[in-house]
């Protein structure tokens, strides 16, 4: 008889359906978060992401140099380039910092924004369009200041994305 009561008993029987619910819902939760960890969206979301901080620091660092730490401003560029892009840059630099030296600038560049344009994480390619404010300051007169966009193809590395290759952006409409 006293079997009988707690079987029938509401509290029971309210117990019961809750421990039910949070086992399913506990269940799915876990079933979601699987599925989310082993979407091949995700991952792909994750390397545009890489990719696109990688290339706006890159052009960051291209269009920054200043005269007094010219040695530094060399490296970070060596540092965030690969392949051919990166040949050049070792290949002139010495011609490149006499150049500098002499005309003692300073240039600063802030990224506006950034796009990846096209992702390739097989064969580890990646485009980026990065607009930015350059800032180019010489000994005399004052600061001349430009907004440009720049297109850059990142090649992955062990060691991260690295740009390959930068140009300037067109500019002007292909309609019509």
């Amino acid at each position: 008889m006293a079997r009988a009561a707690t079987t029938r008993n509401p509290l029971v029987i309210a117990a019961t359906a809750l421990v039910v619910v949070a086992a399913a819902a506990a269940g799915w939760g876990g079933w979601e978060r699987y599925d989310a960890a082993h979407d091949d969206a995700a991952s792909y979301a994750q390397a545009r992401d890489a990719a696109l901080a990688a290339g706006e620091q890159a052009v960051q660092n291209m269009n920054t140099l200043d005269h007094r730490t010219l040695e530094e401003g060399l490296d970070s560029w060596e540092e965030s380039t690969t392949g051919d892009l990166h040949r050049q840059l070792v290949e002139g630099r010495d011609a490149f910092a006499k150049q500098i030296e002499a005309a003692k600038t300073v240039s600063t560049a802030k990224v506006l924004s950034g796009a990846v344009t096209e992702l390739d994480e097989r064969a580890g390619r990646a485009g980026v369009m990065v607009a930015l404010r350059v800032t180019v300051t010489a000994p005399k007169g004052d600061p001349a200041v430009k907004e440009s966009r720049m297109l850059g193809t990142l090649t992955r590395t062990p060691e991260g994305w690295k740009l390959s290759a930068l140009g300037q952006a067109p500019v002007g409409s292909t309609a019509g």
